[in-house]
């Protein structure tokens, strides 16, 4: 029997009519494996993978592939946005075992949950002969499988240390813009080869770095690394966002491309990427003033608010790739439907202008925008018109589960973004959706790492909830001066240093007293989304800034020792960690803003204070005597006018009262 149909999981449900005898992930799928005395079929996806849904139609989905499933197996589907820690331990096995990994992820398992064979997608007569071969290899010698099983379990563990070095510096940052250029492509932005995923946390450490040290001031050794930094990232923004990885038409990102130029995408759109790519946008625009960045920046936060949120004021996960069950449909066209759509003059000049010249498959071609169009009136009006056509089509669809890890990470971008563009309904879009995690997913200081129609799922937060949660708080307190956003996050900060510590500088993935896998998942490297290591340092960083706590700021510090030996030869797998590193080296700076709520005098110094791309820099904003946040306590207004304080290390310069004031002192 299908055991999937009572599940929260929207990718889990997808599968529940499949006549695979499917059961979720749980002591009961390992105790009927023991009790027939058959190894685990363990299937790990999500729901908008495009290669998953061609094996579930091609083997799930196939009544003579279920009934070798059924015969020789026990069948645990897994969603890896609802179980991060069971995807992380099979994917290290898989990798191991086969040099690669992806989603689907397919894992043969004793009935202890050891792996001893794994893949990824698999076609269907293949898929059979391997179902086929390893139940044949289980029947013969099982001993021998067993062991092979624990061997393997053996050898990852032995290879999970870490190493870790001193606390980063100044070389460390500069070494690892050397890194960087050395994997950068020049012609078509990035890093590295086809396939290319959006380098989002690379790129804010750039944005970062260059920042720092403004090249007419920085030494002349490091001018031409700050000219690099700029360079790399201005190049890949432009590139993605004029690529088709960008949908030209509504805004948003794909998840990354098949090809090197960013032409081509893998059309499923994740929450996390656009969170991402928005917050990188924005620092874009607020250090360079960019057009560019400002319209992608404005295009995607409308795409976040229309097709991503959630009735219960959250977001969700992510869009499929298929639609009518074809990758990209939704999103492709032809020179004929456009002229169709246009009539011919404006058909045939937009056709020129999005360079539809049979990009994707059977004749279809993603949009690009290879450059600016010179009549801004046209260009309007075409795109309305073919954004309209286009939503009549069959819309892929959406995963409604609400992750508070990739949550915490679109309230930072919306609140951020919102407050530099003067959008009040991005700011309060992300404090909509921090209430409804408070609300749902927060019990007791332990975080629930997914809800789904506001109601919780079962699966307890790791780290990247606790850690991209809280920095999404603090930056929603920082936008807001609301101190129930900075409390929250203290106490989220407070059960990871706890619950997720390693006792040696690091974290693990998982809590203390999270279930126990055959590995306790720990990685400080980026992925898609920042490790949940970097983002903890992140975090703690911020919040130290914000209290004196010399707790938060020793564990952040001790968590980036690890940066320094990542930045010569895997610079792009550290970006994040690199961008909490220059936070630490420039300070980071720190700014009160005390003054009247609703005084024009207070929002602007507020606004410049917002406006400084300095790294990492932390804001708290008060009323004269609040003292809620410990960088405000003993801070006032300057003869009843209100003052901005700018701070290091609690230290502080004269205060000022105008925002050109607040500027220089910044600029200092």
């Amino acid at each position: 029997m299908n055991r999937l149909a009572g599940e929260t999981s929207p990718y889990l449900l997808q599968h529940a009519d499949n006549p695979v005898e499917w059961r979720p992930w749980g002591q009961e799928a390992f105790d009927e494996a023991r009790r027939r005395g058959v190894p685990l079929l363990i299937s790990v996806g999500y729901s908008a993978c495009h290669w998953c849904h061609v094996m579930a139609h091609e083997s799930f989905e196939d009544e003579g592939t279920a009934a070798l499933m059924n015969e020789h197996f026990v069948n645990v589907k897994v969603d890896r946005e609802e179980r991060p820690d069971v995807d992380a331990v099979y994917m290290t096995a898989t990798q191991a075992m086969t040099g690669q990994g992806g989603w689907p992820m397919t894992v043969f398992a004793t009935p202890d949950g050891h792996p001893f064979y794994a893949g990824t997608y698999f076609p269907r007569p293949h898929f059979q002969r391997l179902l086929t071969g390893v139940a044949n290899a289980w029947a013969r010698d099982r001993e021998a499988v067993l062991d092979q099983g624990s061997k393997i379990v053996q050898a990852l563990n032995e290879q999970a240390a870490l190493p870790s070095g001193p606390v980063p510096d100044r070389d460390t940052l500069d070494r690892a813009v050397r890194s960087l250029r050395r994997s950068f492509d020049p012609d078509r932005g990035g890093f590295g080869g086809a396939p290319k995923f959006p380098p989002s946390m690379v790129l804010e450490f750039l944005l970062r770095y260059a920042a720092a040290s403004p090249s007419a001031a920085a030494p002349e050794g490091d001018r031409s690394a700050v000219g690099e930094a700029t360079a790399m990232a201005e190049r890949t923004l432009e590139a993605m966002a004029r690529g088709g990885i960008y949908d030209q038409l509504r805004g948003g990102f794909a998840r990354y491309s098949v090809d090197a130029g960013w032409v081509v995408p893998h059309f499923e759109k994740m929450l996390y990427d656009n969170a991402l790519l928005l917050r990188v946008y924005t620092h874009w625009w607020r250090s360079t003033g960019s057009v560019l960045a400002r319209r992608v920046a404005l295009e995607t936060a409308d795409w976040l608010l229309a097709e991503m949120r959630t009735p219960e004021g959250g977001f969700a996960s992510a869009l499929d790739a298929d639609s009518e069950g074809v990758e990209g449909k939704f999103y492709v066209w032809t020179p004929e439907e456009i002229v169709e759509v246009l009539g011919e003059d404006d058909g045939a000049w937009a056709v020129s202008l999005f360079e539809v010249t049979g990009t994707f498959e059977h004749g279809t071609s993603v949009l690009q925008l290879p450059e600016d169009p010179d009549d801004p009136e046209r260009f309007a009006r075409v795109r309305a018109a073919l954004l309209a056509a286009r939503s009549v089509r069959v819309r892929p669809g959406r995963d409604d589960k609400v992750v508070a890890a990739w949550n915490g990470l679109a309230i930072a971008a919306l609140a951020e973004t919102g407050a530099l563009f003067d959008r009040p309904d991005l700011v309060e879009a992300a404090r909509a959706a921090a209430t409804l995690l408070d609300e749902v997913h927060v019990d007791g200081g332990r975080l629930l790492r997914t809800s789904l129609g506001g109601r919780a799922g079962t699966g307890a937060g790791v780290l990247e909830d606790y850690a991209d949660l809280a920095e999404g708080l603090l930056a929603l307190y920082g936008v807001t001066g609301e101190t129930r956003w900075f409390r929250l996050a203290g106490t989220l900060l407070d059960s990871a240093l706890d619950r997720f510590s390693d006792g040696a500088g690091g974290f693990f993935d998982t809590a203390d007293d999270a279930e126990r896998l055959f590995q306790r998942p720990q990685d400080p490297t980026d992925n898609a989304t920042p490790s949940g290591w970097f983002a903890a340092a992140g975090a703690l960083l911020s919040y130290a800034a914000l209290t004196g706590s010399a707790r938060h700021r020793e564990a952040a510090e001790a968590a980036l020792g690890t940066v320094s030996v990542l930045a010569d030869r895997h610079a792009r797998f550290a970006g994040w960690g690199l961008a909490v590193a220059q936070a630490a080296v420039s300070g980071p700076v720190e700014v009160a803003v005390v003054g009247p709520a609703g005084d024009a005098a207070t929002a602007a110094l507020h606004r410049a204070a917002l406006m400084s791309p300095a790294p990492g820099m932390v804001v708290a904003l008060g009323e004269p005597g609040a003292a809620d946040v410990p960088l405000l306590e003993g801070r006032g207004p300057v003869d009843g006018v209100p003052a901005a304080y700018v701070c290091r290390g609690f230290t502080c310069r004269m205060p000022v009262t105008t925002p050109e004031a607040l500027r220089a002192e910044l600029t200092a």
